[in-house]
């Protein structure tokens, strides 16, 4: 029975149950061992060349099987313990940059001064298609209408994608600021 006023679960309530028998992994490690098993007495029962071929050929899988399944799970585990460690870093860093003198502004400001590496390179990015689609509409003008259609529906997706980049989450004006060359 539980109490009415505290209606959340345990940590350990809410994930699998550790002592659950039957894994997708165990389950398919017994099936490649009974293929192997079911080869290797009809093998010894027919005493003849294709059974011992497919016997060999079970094992191979067996092997196989248990390569993948024991690699998986080394690989599993050890990216649990990586998150847990960088769950625990990033922990860390949180308590001490909120205790400091700043009250955490640092990560705040590191934070903001990727976001806005980001946004530029994207933007660059923008930049970079344009002049190729101007490149491309300087070739074919005169001769392809449907490439110089094409480059222009370009440009005119880029230039709304990259201004989508440059306005204020808000949705109204444009940013404010001061031309660099």
């Amino acid at each position: 029975m539980r109490s009415l006023g505290n209606n959340s679960l345990p940590p350990a309530a809410t994930s699998a149950p550790r002592g659950w028998p039957f894994k997708a992994g165990n389950i398919g490690m017994a099936v490649m061992v009974l293929v192997f098993l079911v080869a290797v007495v009809f093998a010894a029962n027919q005493n003849d060349v294709i059974g011992w071929i497919v016997a060999i050929i079970s094992l191979g899988w067996l092997v196989l099987a248990a390569f993948v399944v024991f690699g998986v799970r080394g690989a599993t585990r050890k990216a649990r313990e990586k998150f847990a460690t960088i769950q625990a870093d990033l922990a860390g860093q949180a308590s001490r940059h909120g205790s400091g003198p700043h009250g955490g502004t640092e990560l705040v400001e590191e934070e903001v001064t990727r976001i806005n590496a980001v946004r530029d390179q994207k933007l660059d990015h923008s930049f970079k298609i344009v002049q190729v689609q101007a490149r491309v509409i300087r070739d074919y003008l005169g001769k392809d209408s449907g490439m110089v259609e094409r480059a222009l529906e370009t440009i005119e997706i880029t230039a709304h994608n990259g201004r989508g980049m440059i306005k204020k989450d808000d949705g109204g004006e444009p940013v404010s600021g001061t031309v660099v060359n």
